[in-house]
């Protein structure tokens, strides 16, 4: 994922799912082609253990290879402290399958269908992609690609036109992890033509039918999600894991902002460090806080006055200059002005 010459890509500074390729071929392609070759070699199965043989599970190759993803996971991302125990405990149920399946033990497939909760901006759609990653590298998956849609990917606007729009998204997903990004929104029982529910029947099919080959991944709001399967009792009795990603505190938002600075080679002055950390605590406060997302959202623009700044002063401009944010690109922000709609004249609070 990291480009020649500069830093890897960590936590949530990693580029957006599907952002990075090969030159040269078609996103779908290269996902396809190297997913095959690699869940190939990751679902390869181990050879069966005689009942009395013992088994050093911390010596076991695919053991290791998970618990150095679980330790990157840790290392990378910041804050996630409940995400992360529950990602593990998934980890060591299905590696203990396999070995009980080794050993000639009843080892029928657990359901992995999820269900990830939380704020905008909490690192859900990331977390689903070291999903597919973890599941490919067990075997329960062949590729492991994560595809990330919202109702407007699966359902149409007239008759017969969901069917098709829902399977062919299915289609993409197979082999892989289907993100359906605040999948409430599927259904809407004050709108009698519209065609959510026959999108999520098609869903709850081949949820059952494809388990083995698809693991569907249900995110939004937790009272939102709560509603939505009152009203789908079929779709709640498919999802094993709940799994509730926490609002980031203050201190975490500034590391996260430390890696994305780091990941596109900016730093903080030390007086606009002091004034990013007065920014991010006034944003917290202000409607639409999308919080990491938010934090992006910032340092774009943090960019863009940056950039304002040092076109408009002209004169000599060294290497350094480049990478430096000022305070004065910092406090330049509306969320400063103190204004009831600050947030209202810019959405992005920045």
């Amino acid at each position: 994922m990291s480009t020649p010459g500069g830093p890897a890509p960590r936590g949530f500074a990693m580029p957006r799912p599907g952002q990075a390729g090969v030159p040269g071929a078609p996103a779908g392609e290269q996902e396809g082609a190297a997913g095959e070759q690699e869940g190939a070699a990751a679902g390869e199965a181990a050879p069966p253990l005689a009942p009395d043989e013992k088994v050093d599970l911390a010596a076991q190759e695919q053991a290791l290879r998970i618990s150095q993803m679980l330790d990157r996971l840790d290392a990378e991302f910041i804050g996630l402290a409940p995400v992360k125990d529950r990602v593990r405990e998934i980890a060591a149920l299905l590696l203990i399958d396999r070995l009980r399946g080794r050993y000639g033990l009843t080892s029928s497939r657990p359901s992995l269908h999820m269900c990830f909760t939380g704020s905008p901006g909490t690192g859900k759609t990331t977390v689903a992609m070291h999903m597919g990653e973890l599941l490919r590298e067990l075997g329960y998956l062949r590729k492991g690609q994560l595809v990330s849609v919202t109702r407007d990917d699966l359902v149409g606007q007239y008759v017969g036109h969901t069917a098709p729009k829902t399977k062919e998204v299915l289609k993409r997903a197979m082999g892989g992890v289907l993100l359906i990004d605040e999948a409430y929104y599927l259904y809407r029982p004050e709108n009698e033509r519209d065609y959510g529910q026959e999108s999520i029947e098609i869903l709850l099919q081949f949820m059952e039918a494809h388990r083995e080959d698809l693991v569907v991944i249900l995110a939004g709001y937790a009272d939102r999600m709560d509603t939505f399967f009152r009203s789908n009792p079929g779709m709640a009795s498919r999802i094993a894991h709940h799994i509730d990603f926490p609002d980031f505190t203050l201190s975490e938002l500034l590391q996260i902002a430390d890696l994305m600075l780091e990941r596109e080679q900016y730093r903080l002055s030390p007086a606009a460090r002091e004034a990013f950390a007065e920014y991010v605590r006034l944003r917290m406060s202000q409607p639409r806080f999308a919080n990491a997302r938010s934090i992006r959202n910032a340092i774009d623009r943090l960019r863009l006055r940056q950039a304002r700044r040092l076109v408009s002063g002209g004169g000599l401009i060294a290497r350094s200059d480049l990478m430096e944010i000022s305070a004065e690109d910092v406090r330049a922000s509306r969320v400063f002005a103190g204004t009831p709609d600050a947030t209202a004249a810019d959405p992005s609070g920045s």
